[in-house]
């Protein structure tokens, strides 16, 4: 496509941008599972105009910008009150999930050269289960990945054990989930803190899905088991606010215990022929829209608000548990937040996906082992018995050999 000529009309413009989007996933109507955190319409329109308001500003000016400063610097500390955080700790904004998860690891090399010696390149250690953000962000430092089985025991949890056998004097960082996006499963942090205490190796807690729902949950009396800043040996905390914060993307957050450690992110130069410059995460620019619409959604939501979300969360989950075993699925572990996986001993997950997927529905799949996937939000609460209709339906399609067309499932 060639830059038109001339401007064209924005109306006529919208109505086709529109029109393209009617081939899109139905996340307003509750059929998407992965991608979209759907908190009503109500915070919807938080987002949207707290966004508008900054969305010409730059995060990159605290100078220019002391408002955006002030909002990211109160965004820290709330996150932080939530997620046991001593007191010096501090952390940044970033752009999502795998800003924040590089960032962290380019803090933990950064330690391990000035405290530990480290010349070479490094490695890190994490589950099997672990996101492939930290495989990206390896890459892009030349740091080796040392992938580690979970349990057999079919918990899917990480195995401290085995992954304290992979470190050595090179390991810059050990990785738990809480929880991992595969399974939903919470990693057992207290014991991995433990073999990092042993083996005087960085631990952090990848809790871009769990970091801004497993606070509630646990306010509302499920057992979550510790995972943040409460473990002694957990250094770095990476949580999402653009998921189960329901904030608008792209906003995540990556914490660490104390600002010694932090210093270890940001890059700092003078090298060049104009004013010294110090970024704190990937990104130069950042837009201001996304740290503006955070803020103002921690702040309508509140305690209370995420309680009564993520507690809707955790009940349409137990909904869609009974529902699945009636149908003969089975739950991978023990899932406790919003996330789950599941399997039929008799048909093919793949093949399910596909028919649920010609029924309009946009959820995910697992792998290892092959199972469907959902995200749940508060939206899947009016869904989740619609879901499981067409489920049934599906079911039935495959035991007879009627089914159609795999559809791939990627995220790319």
């Amino acid at each position: 496509m060639d830059m038109p000529k001339t401007g064209q009309d924005w109306q006529t413009l919208r109505k086709e941008m529109e029109s393209r989007g009617a081939g899109d996933a139905k996340w307003r109507d509750g059929k998407t599972a992965v991608y979209i955190f759907n908190a009503g319409p109500e915070i919807a329109r938080v987002q949207h105009e707290a966004y508008t308001l900054y969305m010409s500003e730059n995060g990159l000016g605290p100078l220019a910008f002391p408002s955006l400063a002030q909002m990211e610097r109160e965004v820290i500390e709330m996150a932080l009150s939530i997620l046991h955080g001593p007191e010096g700790a501090a952390g940044s904004m970033t752009s999502g999930g795998t800003d924040s998860i590089t960032m962290a690891i380019k803090a933990a090399r950064d330690f391990a050269r000035v405290h530990k010696g480290l010349e070479g390149p490094g490695n890190i250690v994490l589950p099997q289960s672990a996101h492939p953000a930290f495989d990206k962000g390896a890459h892009l430092m030349d740091i080796e990945v040392r992938r580690i089985p979970v349990k057999t025991d079919g918990s899917y949890e990480a195995d401290p054990e085995a992954m304290g056998k992979a470190c050595d004097e090179e390991t810059v960082m050990m990785i738990g989930s809480a929880p991992n996006f595969p399974h939903g499963i919470i990693d057992p942090i207290e014991p991995l803190g433990k073999v990092a205490e042993a083996k005087d190796v960085w631990l952090h807690t990848d809790a871009c899905v769990g970091g801004y729902f497993a606070p509630f949950a646990r306010m509302n009396g499920v057992a979550v088991p510790p995972f943040d800043f409460e473990v002694s040996a957990v250094k770095s905390i990476s949580a999402d606010l653009h998921k189960y914060g329901y904030a608008a993307k792209g906003a995540s957050t990556v914490l660490f215990r104390n600002a010694e450690l932090y210093d270890f992110m940001p890059f700092d130069t003078q090298n060049w022929s104009g004013a010294p410059m110090k970024t704190p995460t990937l990104a130069g620019t950042r837009p201001g829209g996304a740290i503006a619409a955070a803020w103002a959604v921690m702040n309508v939501l509140g305690v209370e608000g995420y309680c009564e979300k993520q507690g809707l969360v955790c009940k349409t989950r137990e909904r869609a548990e009974a529902g699945l075993k009636k149908l003969g699925f089975e739950i991978l572990g023990n899932p406790v937040l919003g996330l789950i996986a599941f399997r039929h001993p008799m048909h093919d997950s793949f093949k399910l996906y596909s028919e649920m997927y010609r029924k309009g529905w946009f959820t995910s799949i697992t792998i290892d082992p092959p199972s469907l996937h959902l995200m749940l939000s508060p939206k899947h609460a009016e869904v989740i018995d619609l879901y499981l209709s067409d489920l049934k339906e599906s079911c039935a399609i495959v035991a007879a050999g009627e089914e159609g067309e795999k559809v791939e499932a990627r995220y790319n």
